[in-house]
């Protein structure tokens, strides 16, 4: 099993011992894995989930059977949903013969089979090279998520001659040439285009093809949440990010555009008010379109993102009818809100005051890992991104908890890097007892707390 993860690229896992999964930790314990003990089995998958959400490899988590693996829950939705990466692993009770009855066993497989996009336990160590290499294929693969693996105890003590598989990266399928000259020609024709970045545009290597691509046709953009920082917010083509679904001043320019071109839209991530009046709506993106009340597209060009807009950037002209007037007078707007009340002295300091001051005081490449509630609302909409996954939040799930874990693996990863945590006093202490686990690994972070002795965000709905 350890010799099939090393096999993939595994180097960390991170997760709870017990009783279930002790002799798989000790063949993690001669590998080349390193593995980190958390406080929480929650806390290890946000950790797991983070690593795959920055790396694009698999994040791996490991808990024991029973409670163990129903602490994983939450952080297995977190990854699924939000489409990261991640392979979560359980012990089990000898599967063949068991002599304690039913004590904390439950079907963990059809637990995790609604959350997952694989989930299964298993059945002999001969079928353990091939079942690793398939789950970490699938969690890879667009639209990237978790799976899961139940290690019974029998079949972990069982002896094999099978070896692990070598692994093979597997190149993305591309979108053909008849949807991406509509997708031009669509684009080409519009009188005030519009490009929306989504969370499948924050992928290690669209970066470069969406730059190439805008500055081409100098279309302006705006993101989603889990799309900040894809481009950069400093560009004079970047209008704002949707932190609200409707209702804020950037919903003007995409209302007054005739062509929305979504990239990277995922469904998951609650969308902005798109297609309420005459508009086109072009989906570029890895995988087809969900359609729904809220999302549906009259082009779709599915493949490779870097590939599709690198076809598309190649093929497209800037057109003079093309008028962007609406979309630069809504910047402006948007531009002057977001200094009023910036250097408010009133207390309890104003919210546009603590993201202007934080912004002031971050590097440009320094990393934000939010946790869930009001705040992220003004963070999204306020604070702009020079870089890639430097805004860390989650618009799928939505968890309280997440923040301090994956600030910690943000660090971990970017030593180099300034990382400040930024959590209310809710979702910061649902996770508390990992500042241990922080320390342990040595993490020089920042955790800015923002106590208002409630659920923030549930007070304002309320």
């Amino acid at each position: 099993m350890v010799k099939s993860l090393e096999s993939a690229g595994v180097k960390y896992m991170f997760g709870v011992p017990g009783e279930e999964n002790l002799a798989f930790l000790d063949a993690v314990r001669a590998s080349t894995i390193h593995f980190t003990t958390t406080h929480n089995e929650q806390s290890a998958v946000f950790m797991a989930a983070a690593y795959g959400r920055f790396t694009g490899r698999v994040g791996v988590a490991l808990a024991t059977l029973g409670p163990g693996a129903t602490n994983m829950v939450t952080g297995v939705a977190y990854a699924n949903l939000g489409a990261m990466p991640l392979l979560v692993i359980t012990g089990q009770k000898p599967v063949r013969q068991s002599k304690q009855g039913q004590f904390q066993i439950i079907d963990v497989v059809r637990m995790m089979e609604p959350i997952t996009k694989s989930a299964q336990s298993i059945p002999s160590a001969s079928r353990i090279p091939s079942m690793v290499h398939q789950c970490i294929k699938i969690a890879e693969a667009e639209r990237p998520g978790a799976v899961h693996l139940e290690l019974p105890e029998d079949i972990a003590e069982e002896e094999t001659n099978a070896t692990p598989i070598t692994w093979q990266k597997v190149r993305r399928p591309v979108a053909g040439e008849k949807a991406i000259l509509s997708a031009v020609a669509a684009i080409e024709y519009a009188k005030s285009p519009l490009i929306i970045l989504g969370a499948a545009a924050n992928r290690k290597l669209v970066r470069k093809q969406i730059r190439n691509f805008i500055s081409k046709t100098r279309i302006p953009f705006v993101t989603t949440q889990m799309g900040k920082g894809v481009e950069d917010e400093s560009s004079s083509e970047y209008i704002g990010t949707t932190a609200l679904s409707s209702g804020d001043r950037v919903h003007e320019a995409i209302q007054s555009a005739d062509c929305v071109i979504m990239i990277g839209h995922d469904i998951t991530e609650k969308p902005p008010s798109i297609g309420e009046t005459n508009q086109r709506l072009i989906h570029i993106n890895f995988f087809p379109a969900a359609i729904d009340a809220v999302y549906i597209p009259n082009l779709e060009v599915v493949g490779d993102i870097s590939h599709s807009l690198w076809a598309m950037a190649e093929r497209i002209s800037p057109q003079k009818q093309w008028n962007f007037t609406n979309a630069h007078i809504t910047k402006q707007r948007i531009a002057k809100s977001l200094l009023e009340k910036n250097n408010s002295p009133v207390f309890p300091i104003k919210p546009q005051r603590l993201v202007a001051d934080l912004r002031m005081v971050m590097p440009r490449d320094g990393i934000l890992s939010l946790d869930n509630g009001m705040y992220k609302l003004w963070i999204a909409r306020n604070y702009p991104a020079y870089t890639q996954n430097s805004v860390i939040l989650d618009n799928a799930l939505a968890t309280m908890g997440a923040g301090l874990p994956v600030g910690m693996m943000a660090k971990f990863l970017n030593p180099e890097k300034k990382v400040v945590v930024v959590a209310g006093d809710g979702g910061f202490l649902m996770n508390v007892a990992e500042l241990e686990t922080a320390v342990r690994m040595k993490l020089d972070m920042v955790i800015l707390v923002l106590n208002d002795s409630g659920y923030g965000m549930i007070k304002w709905k309320q």
